[in-house]
C-alpha cells in the first residue's frame, strides 16, 4: 500500500476554485483504482504554514536543537516541531498531487512558503558541510508527483514552457530532491470564452483518465 499526500493553494472553497475541483477528480479515481492506499490532505491556507525565522534555525537549512532549541519561546517551538511534522508527513508519501492557480505566471506564495519549510537538512536534503555540496534526498523510493495548474488564460503550446513558470520551477525543484517522475494537468482557458471552465475540467478529466492507471 502506499501513502498519497494530497496538497491544496487556493483559499477559495472547493466548488469555486476550478484547480481544486479537477484535484478532487484525481483524488476521487484514484480512490477507485487503489482503495487500499492511504491519502492524506494539506491544505496550505488552513494549516497556518510557519513563516520561516532566523531564530527558528542554527545554521542554513538546519531547525534549532539543543541549547539552541531550549533558548526559543514557546511560540517558537511549537513552530519548529510544526515544521518538522510538516517534513515527516511529505517524507511519509509515495505519491504527491499538488494543486494551485496560476498567479502572475507563478503559483501563490504559501506553497513557496510551504516549500522553504520542507525543503530542510536531514529531511529533504542532506548538507555536506565539509564538500560545501547540497544533495537531495528524495530518491530513497520510487516517488511519483502530478502537478495541476488552472489558469484563466489559454495558453498556446509554443509558449507554454515560457509562460509556465512555476511548473517549470517545481519540476526543477523536485528533481534536483531526488524526485523520479513529475507530471502535470494544466487546466487552462478557464475564463476563456472559446474553451471555459466546463471544458477545461472535462479536458483535464481525460487527462486524468489516461495517466491515473499508472500513477
Amino acid at each position: 500500500m502506499a501513502t498519497l499526500l494530497y496538497i491544496t493553494v487556493n483559499s477559495k472553497p472547493e466548488d469555486l476554485s476550478t484547480s481544486k475541483t479537477v484535484g478532487r477528480i484525481f483524488i476521487n479515481k484514484y480512490k477507485e483504482l487503489y482503495p487500499n492506499d492511504t491519502i492524506e490532505e494539506l491544505d496550505l491556507y488552513e494549516a497556518n504554514i510557519p513563516r520561516l525565522n532566523y531564530k527558528l534555525f542554527t545554521s542554513r537549512a538546519t531547525l534549532a536543537s539543543g541549547e539552541d532549541y531550549d533558548k526559543l519561546s514557546d511560540e517558537e517551538k511549537q513552530q519548529v516541531e510544526q515544521i518538522r511534522g510538516l517534513c515527516d508527513q511529505f517524507l511519509r508519501a509515495d505519491k504527491y498531487v499538488i494543486t494551485a492557480p496560476m498567479w502572475s505566471i507563478f503559483f501563490p506564495s504559501m506553497l513557496k512558503q510551504y516549500l522553504d519549510c520542507i525543503i530542510q537538512d536531514k529531511k529533504l536534503i542532506n548538507i555536506d558541510t565539509v564538500n560545501n555540496k547540497v544533495s537531495g534526498l528524495l530518491g530513497d523510493k520510487k516517488r511519483k508527483m502530478v502537478y495541476i495548474q488552472s489558469s484563466g488564460a489559454k495558453i498556446p503550446f509554443l509558449i507554454s514552457p515560457f509562460m509556465n513558470k512555476g511548473v517549470n520551477y517545481l519540476h526543477d525543484i523536485f528533481k534536483f530532491l531526488g524526485l523520479k517522475k513529475f507530471d502535470k494537468i494544466l487546466v487552462d482557458g478557464v475564463d476563456d470564452s472559446s474553451v471555459g471552465r466546463d471544458m477545461a475540467i472535462q479536458n483535464a478529466t481525460e487527462e486524468i483518465d489516461d495517466m491515473i492507471e499508472f500513477f
